[in-house]
């Protein structure tokens, strides 16, 4: 009795692990040599594709930057909420965004509105 409650604990603890999302999102401090080297400073918001499951994101933005992920169906949103803005000041962030595969569309929402990148670049 004990080994079938053993596996059943153990059977769905892996199917849980299996079904767990991967979606994340992340600023990173160290940009990878290929993002790096697609980011255009003359544009304000760029995505950069690095396959199926990782995209980074490049917002410049004149305060500090809250992310949030919100999923509604097959579309990601993105909530990029700019606080503590100052005038002159351009600060510039990088994310990781760590996707699902059944995400097919990536809204970005600035401040709340949705908002078209400038750039979208495969690396």
């Amino acid at each position: 009795m004990r080994k079938i409650l053993f596996l059943l604990l153990f059977t769905t603890s892996l199917l849980a692990a299996c079904n767990s999302s991967s979606l994340s999102i992340s600023e990173i401090d160290v940009i990878p040599d290929d993002v790096q080297d697609k980011i255009d400073y003359h544009h304000t918001l760029q995505l950069m594709n690095d396959g199926e499951d990782i995209a980074y994101i490049f917002y410049q933005s004149k305060g500090t930057v809250v992310t949030d992920l919100e999923v509604q169906g097959d579309t990601l949103k993105v909530k990029l909420d700019e606080t503590n803005r100052q005038d002159g000041l351009i600060e510039q962030h990088v994310y990781k965004l760590t996707l699902d595969p059944e995400h097919e569309v990536i809204d970005i929402l600035i401040n709340g509105k949705s908002t078209q990148f400038d750039n979208v670049t495969s690396l």
